[in-house]
């Protein structure tokens, strides 16, 4: 893109075009960031924001009139904001406050939103940051980017770089294997595959981490039933969404507009995945699992350099010759690179008709593990065609949990055997939601007394949680098995997000259902309320004495919408 001619700018940007508020770094700052834009232009903004509120904000860039004019209308906007609400900063914000600008100026106003919600990012996590870094006694394993371990400084490294290395290191040392999800091409089901192989890890008690790097198609969010959780941030950095052992971030969840196209070109892309990794508080994982785009392009490479060691990677593929060549392709990728392939997946293999049990190969058969042998790679399986992944993916649940006793289930399980291998114990736990009795969460709290709530439609379970008349709350003793006391509440008015509020404010930590749908269940979740759905419709005293012998069976969720 030319330069823009700041008489093209109305008459407002023209004058901060003309006037830049350009103050240069400030001396003392909070917070800091540094973008590169897709030109090789730099955007740099420097915050000082005492007990919250952005007293100085001030930037410097090479850019274009456009994005000086964009940089210095920023810090107009910011200044006496908050910095939640300046890390908030959109687009239409800024081209809205703008009025007239070239349409080729897109970039320029992206790239100070970028640099503006970084800085704001930096600012909340700098001093959790240096703290998390000076008790941080385990060693730091060895990073791909510098060979060596994260506190010796590399030769020409600035006090930003080295810094910022750090802290990437920190939160990577915490996670003991990383994982990446590949596929030669899009369109292969590789995102069902990492959500699977994700959701049964967590299943089998792993801690695990899901990281959706697809920044122009993130499905992560809308397969786990996420669509429309917020990212909030704390002291320490970005928190991950949380469903019981797994932790989700993608970009999807920074999208105003679920419409909204990221039209991003590599430094930028590079960017959003490094902070991905050092500014998520992923916390302690067991595994990591990362599903990248397609190709063997800058964001897979970028996220195996950033890691550093990466413990394995997956390659999905369909069976068809020009989908399996591109196999070859993510294979070479990864040996140039220095990552063990653990295997290949074939997806889509072939349609079993549910009648007659006939198999079809619609989209032909064995391409996948032809090239695999031919690459002296593990196979590790066959997924067929089924219509209840894709039904399972758009309404936001998980095949492998929700169709536990399937044939298809029970192939995903042996798929991801060497996944699990690496945590040494050969192979994640059945996982059947029929036969299943969930673990008491008292005994994992040390809790000995416990409420309880359980919903009802005329005194026993109501199967559908959203509509219950009333909620026997009722109090246990984990310890001695006996029921303290119960409590009938009528249910508050029906309103979106009312109920974790309400149950939580009335010490409820367990609730039985028969069914939940899995936003309720995570905003449930949230709110430190384990939820056991797939109860029968029993009286609240029969469903509570055998939750305290252990002996609860849970079917299907009924209601998991």
């Amino acid at each position: 893109m030319e330069r823009t001619d700041s008489e093209t700018l109305s008459a407002e940007a023209r004058d901060h075009a003309e006037n830049p508020r350009n103050y240069g770094p400030l001396k003392e700052f909070d917070g800091h960031a540094r973008i590169s834009g897709p030109r090789g232009e730099t955007m740099e903004f420097w915050i000082s924001a005492p007990d919250g509120i952005i007293e100085t904000l001030s930037f410097a860039t090479n850019g274009s009139d456009a994005a000086r004019a964009a940089g210095s209308l920023a810090t107009t906007m910011l200044e006496g904001k908050r910095i939640e609400d300046a890390g908030a900063l959109t687009r239409q914000d800024l081209l809205g406050a703008l009025g007239s600008v070239p349409a080729e100026a897109d970039d320029d106003v992206t790239l100070v939103v970028a640099a503006v919600r970084t800085a704001c990012n930096d600012y909340q996590t700098r001093g959790a940051a240096a703290a998390e870094n000076t008790g941080n006694q385990e060693e730091v394993p060895h990073s791909a980017e510098g060979g060596g371990a994260a506190d010796q400084r590399k030769p020409g490294e600035s006090d930003r770089d080295f810094e910022e290395r750090q802290k990437l290191q920190s939160r990577l040392g915490r996670i003991r294997h990383k994982l990446v999800v590949l596929s030669g091409k899009g369109g292969v089901g590789k995102s069902t595959v990492a959500v699977n192989v994700a959701i049964a890890l967590s299943l089998a008690g792993k801690k695990v981490g899901l990281l959706d790097v697809d920044i122009h198609g993130p499905s992560i969010p809308t397969m786990l039933g996420l669509e429309g959780q917020i990212i909030k941030g704390s002291d320490g950095g970005l928190l991950p969404v949380a469903m019981g052992n797994l932790n989700v971030m993608s970009i999807g969840f920074l999208l105003q507009n679920q419409d909204d196209a990221v039209i991003w070109r590599g430094p930028m892309k590079m960017n959003v995945i490094r902070q991905f990794l050092s500014d998520v508080i992923w916390g302690d994982l067991d595994f990591l699992i990362v599903d990248s785009p397609p190709g063997t392009g800058d964001e897979p490479l970028s996220v195996c350099q950033l890691m550093g060691e990466v413990d394995g990677a997956i390659i999905v593929t369909t069976p068809q010759r020009v989908a399996a060549v591109d196999v070859r392709k993510s294979i070479t990728f990864c040996r140039q690179i220095g990552v063990p392939v653990l295997g290949v997946v074939e997806n889509m293999s072939g349609f079993v008709c549910p009648k007659c049990g006939e198999a079809t190969p619609i989209l032909g058969s064995g391409g996948g593990k032809r090239i695999a042998e031919d690459m002296g790679v593990q196979f590790l399986g066959s997924i067929p065609i089924e219509p209840e992944i894709s039904e399972a993916a758009d309404r936001g649940s998980v095949f492998i949990q929700q169709f536990a006793d399937s044939q298809t289930a029970e192939i995903m399980r042996s798929i991801i055997a060497p996944v699990a291998a690496l945590d040494g114990n050969g192979g994640p736990a059945e996982t059947s939601g029929k036969q299943a009795s969930e673990v008491n969460p008292a005994a994992e709290t040390n809790d000995e007394i416990v409420k309880i709530a359980i919903p009802l439609a005329e005194g026993r379970l109501a199967m559908h949680f959203g509509h219950c008349e009333r909620f026997a709350v009722i109090e246990v003793d984990t310890k001695t098995k006996k029921i303290l006391n119960r409590e009938d509440l009528e249910s508050p008015p029906h309103e979106p997000g009312l109920l974790p509020r309400w149950l939580a404010e009335r010490g409820a930590t367990v609730i039985i259902a028969g069914g939940m749908g899995q936003m309720a269940k995570n905003l449930f979740e949230e709110r430190g309320i384990h939820v056991m759905v797939g109860a029968p419709s029993e009286t609240p005293e029969y469903l509570v004495d055998d939750y305290l012998a252990g002996q609860l069976q849970l079917g299907d969720n009924v209601c998991d919408h």
